[in-house]
């Protein structure tokens, strides 16, 4: 990469990293939360601390809170909008020398949802919208139950796994590529260039970190040029293929459409899968309630959402002077907002730090954000978790652990990397998951 792509590294991440890094040996609980290995295991001391420290506090450059009324409020107010990359309050020559290295297009940049605000996000979210209603989902559940036993079917009965590669990464990704017309052969592609770009939602990241991952997302853009231009010619019933048909977004737009679906129909789900069998296994009271009583499956589900989220935290700016509890908060004000704190907020959840899958408000988690950038998949990556993890205890009843998962290398996706199990024997039959 030129020289004027270390300059938007140094722009976007590294000053970031070198101030938090400064932050952290200063003591402070948001640098720590950001910058720490022990955070990336328990991330909940730090979060912890910055709540003692108020429901709103001040960082350099940032406010934090890891309060649930305060950040439902946000999540939900039209005067604050979506912080990116364009958001950030640099001098006029800076923004233009940053255009110039520009980057393919990704999740994490314009014209991606998650970084864009009405009217933009309202014309794009509604030309996919059609593909996540109830209606729709209802209509996959046959093929993630069939995905699911085809996989647990191969697992090698009283051997050994590693769940994540073998079974946590394979249902969603499996899903999620038929939804967007892409061939199965492609898979290993999308998890390659999934992991190479996940770190680029995080905080101040290494300059070899984001320039791999910008390579990736390089590769993955040529890959999309050749799979948009085929379904022009011979278009399916697929996601992308209605919205090439429609023609309502431009290429760009498209293509980090196409890679934002692809990146949040895994992600979450994965992470989902595997927080949920080290919660169960940690919990055994709670993985028995569950083989006694099925049906409570699906409140399972939200109470690893709420205890341990796949994605831990989000950030928002202020569009205008705003009013949040005391404090007035100028216009390009940016907040960082810890769902996981949000989702352990002792004001909002009775002993939040219980893992209790009969909690009744547990759905009212913000793992999967609110307002208009509420995450469309949500429903989908519910069944797939009740789907996977039923069947997978179902089918394997003595799995167990065998050596510490390995947690990925991140802070704003939380999950494992590796985990490697005790499959035990196989049952005769596997249940029926509802949903």
């Amino acid at each position: 990469m030129s020289p004027r792509y270390w300059a938007r590294w140094a722009v976007e991440q590294g000053a970031a990293r070198w101030g938090l890094r400064l932050q952290a040996r200063r003591d402070s609980p948001f640098a720590k939360l950001i910058t720490t290995s022990d955070a990336l295991h328990d991330p909940y001391p730090q979060i912890e601390a910055i709540r003692s420290q108020g429901r709103l506090v001040a960082n350099p450059y940032t406010w934090a809170t890891a309060d649930y009324e305060y950040i439902r409020t946000i999540l939900r107010d039209n005067r604050f909008g979506a912080f990116g990359p364009d958001s950030m309050n640099v001098p006029p020559w800076m923004r233009n020398h940053l255009k110039r290295a520009q980057t393919p297009p990704n999740p994490v940049e314009p014209p991606s949802m998650l970084m864009i605000d009405p009217p933009d996000h309202t014309r794009i979210r509604k030309s996919v919208s059609a593909a996540f209603t109830p209606r729709a989902i209802g209509r996959l559940r046959d093929r993630v139950e069939s995905v699911t036993t085809e996989l647990l079917d191969a697992l090698p009965p009283e051997g050994s796994a590693d769940l994540i590669a073998a079974f946590a990464q394979q249902v969603p990704i499996a899903i999620i590529t038929e939804m967007l017309g892409f061939p199965q052969a492609s898979r290993n592609e999308f998890l390659n260039w999934g992991d190479a770009a996940s770190p680029l939602l995080d905080i101040g990241i290494a300059w070899r970190t984001w320039r791999d991952a910008y390579t990736a997302m390089g590769v993955m853009d040529r890959y999309l040029d050749g799979h948009l231009a085929m379904l022009r010619a011979t278009p399916g019933e697929d996601i992308l293929s209605s919205l090439v048909t429609a023609g309502e977004l431009n290429e760009r737009e498209l293509k980090a459409t196409a890679s934002l679906l692809m990146g949040a129909g895994f992600e979450t789900t994965v992470n989902l899968i595997g927080n949920g069998v080290v919660q169960l296994l940690s919990h055994p009271e709670q993985l028995a309630m569950l083989r006694a009583d099925p049906d409570l499956w699906p409140q399972a589900i939200d109470e690893i959402l709420r205890f341990d989220p796949p994605v831990t935290m989000t950030a928002r700016i202020a569009l205008c002077d705003a009013e949040i509890g005391d404090r007035t908060l100028a216009a390009g004000t940016v907040l960082v907002m810890s769902l996981a704190g949000a989702n352990r907020d002792p004001n909002k959840f009775t002993d939040p730090n219980r893992f209790d899958i009969t909690r009744a408000d547990a759905r009212e988690h913000l793992t999967f954000s609110s307002g208009i950038h509420t995450c469309l998949g949500a429903s989908l990556a519910r069944m797939e978790g009740v789907y996977a993890l039923r069947s997978l205890f179902d089918a394997f009843p003595d799995l167990t652990l065998a050596g510490a998962p390995e947690r990925r290398p991140l802070y704003t996706l939380h999950g494992y990397s590796r985990m490697p199990v005790r499959l035990g024997r196989r049952a005769t039959a596997t249940a029926t998951a509802t949903v």
